[in-house]
């Protein structure tokens, strides 16, 4: 099965969206069918309706990466189990045609896509991939990207499951960033005295500030008045 295909579709329309930055490039049909690809017969069948339908779904889609990368798995298991059962697909058996040096068929899996709208077609699809995705390698392996303020969804194929950004590009300002961060505070001087304990006491105000004025001046002698 084309795990790695199927399950892209899903980073595909998480990253269609950049919440941090205010962007949404799901704004029409073209831009329905452009996250199909080449791979999708239903994405000639999308309508401006599919626009609305697919922003629902990037939303719950987001949301298994976040918890993923939060390390909560059952909560991303639990929220991509309710869009499976949603959005159910039918597996087959298909050859596409390809014969192998012997002439015999590539047999493979193939996800059947549904024929209700272009959304459940993509939707069943790409929450069927991720899931064999996230059984086959981990829950650990849906991230979100930790480069501020890209907070793009990514898979984890890295053979040491270290992966934190979800391009080089992200990876690289990151680390631009931390090594001027810690320029920053190298060069900074050293940070104010610490407040005096005294001083929080005598400045001190509030409902108890005039209560522990006169417990004071009950507590001094007539000699020392």
């Amino acid at each position: 099965m084309e795990l790695n295909y199927y399950s892209d579709l899903a980073v595909r329309l998480v990253n269609s969206e950049q919440p941090e930055r205010g962007e949404d490039t799901l704004t029409s049909v073209e831009a329905v069918r452009e996250l199909f690809g080449a791979h999708g017969s239903m994405a000639r069948r999308a309508t401006e309706a599919d626009v609305n339908r697919l922003r629902a779904v990037r939303t719950r889609l987001r949301a298994v990466f976040t918890a993923a990368s939060e390390g909560d798995e059952v909560r991303a298991v639990d929220l991509l189990n309710a869009l499976l059962m949603e959005f159910p697909t039918s597996p087959q058996i298909s050859g596409h045609g390809d014969l192998d040096d012997e002439g015999r068929p590539r047999w493979h899996m193939h996800l059947a896509e549904q024929p209700a709208n272009a959304t459940a077609a993509y939707a069943a699809t790409a929450c069927m991939g991720l899931a064999f995705h996230l059984t086959d390698l981990g829950v650990d392996r849906l991230g979100i990207c930790q480069a501020s303020p890209c907070r793009n969804a990514y898979l984890d194929t890295s053979t040491n499951r270290s992966r934190r950004y979800c391009s080089d590009r992200c990876a690289t300002r990151a680390n631009v960033a931390a090594y001027r961060a810690r320029k920053r505070l190298e060069s900074s001087p050293a940070g104010p005295e610490a407040p005096d304990p005294a001083a929080g006491v005598r400045g001190r105000s509030g409902p108890d500030s005039g209560r522990t004025a006169e417990a004071d001046q009950r507590s001094t002698g007539p000699g020392e008045r």
